[in-house]
């Protein structure tokens, strides 16, 4: 029987949160803004209306491409992009073709197991091609009601970033580990939201299915040296769960049509959500049919050097992880952080204001983690907690004892358990006591006091 082996490579496109749109001065904050109230001739199109390049909006893009290790390249155009659809009102879109601000990029995705012998692991689990980043404008949004269609032109020309991956992805496990961490790139370099809810994140997976011969077993994707002759894209998908799911249902359905001896047709396909189907909406245009040509109203962007060197990629997620667990924090409450930038920036804040050798980042990460209600806390809240944590706690002997006895008698099967062998019993003891002596107790006393009572003759209770 034959295998086969998915061939999956990625568009991303993310929405800048500039302040005013990529080619006029209409404001950019058009999520839950009244229809049409935030457009002019520029971004509606209209006759000799002249677009002027946002300046914040393409050093966010170099920011991204170098955050993501692209060649940032010195000179750089814009082009028209031809294509007739309703909410593109010039009948073209400004995006970038064959000279893109930023090529040849990789993310890394770390392995889930970060520690091998106490050290860092420093190897990746698995690398993942960027091909380009590139900027371009948005289109307006079709807005469905009843029988009818209408066109919001408000997030027509809002700042987009399309990222685009090398067909390097084999499964939709790993395709989905990579958005999750391009998400937390892109909000660490606070250039986007990337809400996926809000469309300011959309995810188009381009799928195929090559045949591999018999008893090849598996390989990665780039040493299989010929692609497959066709792809079908799956088009704005806005969950990371729907485009695992958009991935595998496509896999699935062209080997079936593989395994029928037919090629499948290359298209462009969209998702439905509640079925778990994608349905087929165009066939998939190849580069000419956009009739690409330069735009003649924005000349080339030259680059220096200086201005290159000038934007600075702040600390990335990963390389906050690996800090974290030198630290002494453990991978799990390492990884929860850093998911968060509002997270680190907290730690971050609160290890500058500590004067104390006594508090270490891994109290101020305990405190934080385990906190509820952490969000609204101030650093200086934070280091009166873990203060107060590390304070020897005073115990009652009296009280403790007379809980201890409670406890004994209302949990009779616990004890004989413990009796029988089972000495993690204990520890349900433990939190049993603990909560009566609503926290006025040291855990390992109360630990002791208890094995020592159990195991006394007067309190031992017998099958």
């Amino acid at each position: 029987m034959a295998k086969y082996a998915p061939v999956i490579g990625l568009e991303i496109h993310v929405e800048l949160k500039t302040s005013s749109k990529m080619f006029c001065q209409c404001n950019a904050d058009y999520f839950g803004k009244t229809p049409n109230s935030q457009t002019c001739p520029v971004c509606l199109g209209m006759p000799g209306a002249l677009p002027v390049p946002n300046k914040k909006a393409v050093e966010w893009a170099l920011l991204i491409g170098k955050a993501l290790g692209c060649k940032i390249n010195k000179i750089s155009k814009f082009d028209r992009k031809h294509y007739f659809y309703p909410d593109l009102p010039k009948g073209y879109q400004i995006s970038q073709y064959d000279e893109p601000f930023c090529t040849g990029g990789a993310v890394e995705i770390k392995s889930q197991i970060p520690m091998i012998n106490k050290i860092p692991n420093p190897k990746p689990q698995k690398k993942f091609g960027i091909t380009r980043v590139h900027l371009e404008e948005d289109t307006g949004k079709l807005l469905h009601v009843g029988s009818e269609t209408l066109v919001d032109f408000n997030r027509s020309g809002v700042p987009l970033v399309e990222i685009v991956t090398e067909p390097d992805f084999d499964n939709s496990d790993d395709v989905k580990r990579f958005l999750e961490e391009l998400q937390v790139i892109i909000r660490y370099l606070g250039v986007s939201d990337a809400d996926m809810e809000k469309g300011t994140m959309r995810l188009e997976p381009n799928i195929s299915v090559k045949k591999l011969n018999v008893g090849t077993g598996h390989c990665p994707v780039r040493t299989r040296k010929e692609l497959p002759s066709y792809k079908v894209e799956v088009k704005n998908i806005n969950s990371f769960r729907f485009v695992k799911q958009a991935i595998d249902f496509e896999v699935e359905r062209q080997i079936e049509q593989l395994e029928k001896g037919e090629t499948p047709k290359q298209e462009t396909r969209g998702f439905d959500a509640k079925k778990v189907v994608t349905y087929s909406q165009r066939s998939k245009e190849e580069a000419q049919d956009y009739r690409y040509f330069p735009e003649p109203d924005i000349p080339p962007i030259v680059l220096t050097d200086e201005y290159i060197d000038s934007i600075k990629v702040p600390t990335l997620p990963q390389q906050k992880l690996e800090l974290f667990i030198k630290q002494g924090i453990k991978y799990q409450d390492a990884f929860t952080i850093t998911r968060d930038k509002n997270m680190v920036d907290k730690v971050d804040r609160t290890l500058k204001l500590n004067s104390s050798d006594a508090i270490s980042t891994k109290d101020i990460v305990n405190v934080i983690i385990n906190r509820k209600g952490v969000a609204d806390l101030q650093p200086h809240k934070i280091l009166e907690e873990v203060k107060k944590r590390k304070q020897p706690v005073t115990t009652d002997v009296s009280k403790l004892t007379k809980v201890i006895n409670k406890i004994i008698r209302e949990n009779e099967k616990v004890v004989r358990d413990y009796q029988s062998g089972k000495v993690n019993a204990v520890m349900f003891l433990v939190g049993q006591v603990m909560r009566e002596m609503k926290g006025q107790a040291d855990a390992n006393i109360v630990r002791e006091s208890l094995i020592k009572k159990i195991q006394s003759s007067k309190s031992r209770i017998k099958n």
